[in-house]
């Protein structure tokens, strides 16, 4: 993380009118092209929420029940619509309540503006009523923050913040203002947004040479590999990717956060990557002779253990940042750069080829896990419903047109193993932190930040659980959310794990729930549970074609597990298709 004091103007404007700091914020928001807030109000960000009564017609307001609940529906937003999420709290308890918002978006790389009301500057350090240390607590998970004290740092301080949330690789940013700030008039001389900030690069300088020598080392390849994450999609280079692997002729998997960015019936797509990813990019993974990794980091999750890590393998790495290089694979070819600038300058330099006999191995072991675990999955033949057959089904009816917002979890990994997309920014998730009771409120915020979109949630009862008095926001704004709950009456992916490998002791993990369509009753949301079959398809239908938001509880196998998996200490390639295997 870096830290950026803010520059002074060292111009002298006229003075143009005369603004408090608060509404000075708000100008600063319609500068920046901001349309919606997810807030909730407080005693030390009042100024603002008073200033916000006479914006309204300007800007939306989403009036959340929880803080949590407001960073998640930001990040929603941001990463449906490419743009920057934007957060109300106040002091205190209000700005804690965002920490772990905070924390999902800077390892996931998600640009949120979030505004704290603190107390008076002359309170500071006292411990007044509501206030902490915010600025403290939030360094380590906040690509930069700053606190406000004097009205006339916020037009600058908030165009910085702007710019640094949603320049090179993204990421939330934290203003805290103090009360005074915020009522303290000033002479206003308008908003200018940022392009610059001495000490901040946002993207570093490509260098041809690194391009040179990775199309060099792709041309001479005979089993290539592409792996791909978010960085794709951040860099709004779906277009120059496709463009790449298709010139290359060469196959390409997905980390969960980089699905959508191509269709994932694309011709040349051999699946997901990871612990819960497909068999055949794992296994292969550890065949190719070079592996070309682009906009993915490199986590535990995708690479099990580092020792056992594609070692046969020449590395070419290419990302927005240069941290990411080097800090957990060791990359033969380092490539710094926006891949929206590098994969072009790949592409010339790259001969059309194809790779049939390699790709070919992708399908046989695709084919194997046909075999012992999808077919079954997708279309079982026992009487107990499965996750992956109701994921199958809101595939026929949406076609791949939706977008889907999981939990964190075994419907998580199910869903992101079995969803459909054919449009880019489609698969919303909490990837890195694994946050629990994100999707609901991340689905609001998509139904803001792709309103033409069909907005599904994928939960767990688990989850769910975490934040539903979302729904009370569900009830009160009425965004068209469509939340379909995949009820297996346990924590299941811990559950899962306890029976692999804890001998089956199962604590605390057989999590009792309400009637869920009797609560989203009480909150105006109409509903349904289903446990049957030949009800599936009829109830999917009624959620996707309800107007308004709608709950379908689909009670599934309380005991079904999730494969492939790569168990916990072994290298990619030692993946296995069932609990026999581990």
């Amino acid at each position: 993380m870096q830290t950026f004091a803010p520059e002074k103007e060292t111009t002298n404007k006229p003075a143009v009118n005369s603004k408090s700091g608060s509404q000075a914020v708000l100008e600063a928001f319609l500068a920046e092209g901001v349309e919606t807030v997810f807030g909730y109000p407080g005693g030390a960000i009042m100024p603002i929420y008073d200033a916000l009564y006479d914006y309204n017609d300007r800007l939306k307001h989403i009036l959340v029940r929880h803080e949590q609940g407001a960073i998640h529906a930001a990040q929603g937003f941001a990463r449906v619509s490419g743009r920057t999420g934007v957060v109300f709290a106040t002091s205190g308890p209000g700005a804690t309540n965002l920490v772990t918002g905070l924390a999902d978006a800077m390892i996931d790389s998600t640009p949120l503006v979030c505004i704290t009301g603190q107390v008076f500057a002359h309170l500071l350090g006292t411990d007044a009523f509501q206030e902490t240390d915010v600025i403290n607590i939030t360094t380590p998970v906040t690509k930069w923050n700053y606190q406000v004290t004097d009205a006339t740092e916020i037009p600058h301080v908030l165009a910085k913040a702007f710019y640094i949330a949603n320049s090179g690789r993204p990421g939330p940013v934290l203003v805290d203002i103090t009360k005074n700030a915020q009522l303290q008039l000033f002479e206003y001389s308008g908003y200018e947004k940022c392009t610059h900030i001495r000490s901040y690069r946002p993207k570093p300088i490509v260098r041809k040479e690194y391009i040179e020598q990775a199309a060099e080392l792709i041309n001479k390849a005979e089993r290539p590999f592409v792996i791909f994450g978010q960085g794709v999609i951040l860099g709004k280079a779906e277009k120059e990717f496709k463009q790449f692997i298709e010139k290359a002729g060469i196959p390409a998997a997905w980390t969960i956060m980089g699905m959508s960015a191509i269709n994932t019936d694309h011709p040349l797509a051999v699946g997901m990557l990871g612990m819960h990813g497909n068999y055949g990019p794992n296994v292969l993974t550890n065949e190719c002779d070079v592996l070309i990794a682009i906009g993915m980091r490199f986590d535990d999750r995708v690479t099990g253990r580092l020792d056992k890590y594609a070692k046969q393998a020449k590395v070419i790495h290419f990302d927005i940042d240069p941290s990411e290089i080097d800090k957990n694979v060791k990359a033969d070819v380092p490539v710094w750069g926006d891949c929206k600038e590098t994969l072009p300058l790949l592409t010339k330099m790259l001969e059309q080829k194809v790779y049939p006999q390699w790709l070919q191995k992708f399908r046989d072991y695709q084919q194997k896990e046909e075999d012992k675990v999808i077919k079954e999955e997708l279309n079982p033949t026992g009487d107990i419903l499965t996750m992956g057959e109701v994921v199958r089904n809101l595939n026929e009816l949406t076609g791949g047109n939706a977008v889907i917002v999981t939990d964190v979890g075994q419907h998580q990994m199910v869903a992101c193993r079995y969803a459909k997309f054919n449009q880019s920014k489609s698969n919303i998730t909490s990837g890195g932190l694994g946050t629990m009771g994100y999707a609901l409120p991340a689905a609001i915020g998509a139904c803001y930040g792709a309103p033409d979109r069909t907005v599904v949630a994928i939960i767990g009862d688990g989850g769910f659980q975490m934040t539903l008095q979302e729904l009370g926001t569900i009830m009160q704004f009425k965004p068209n959310v469509k939340i379909l709950i995949l009820n297996n009456n346990f924590l299941g992916m811990v559950r899962q794990w306890q029976q692999l490998f804890h001998e089956k002791r199962y604590s605390f993990v057989d999590i009792q729930s309400p009637d869920f369509v009797q609560v989203a009753k009480g909150f105006g949301i109409p509903g349904k549970s289903i446990s049957q079959r030949s009800e599936l398809n009829a109830a999917l239908e009624e959620l996707l074609n309800t107007n308004g938001s709608f709950l379908l509880e689909v009670m599934v196998g309380k005991e079904n597990n999730v494969f492939p998996m790569v168990p916990q200490g072994r290298g990619v390639a030692e993946i296995v298709l069932s609990k026999e295997e581990i």
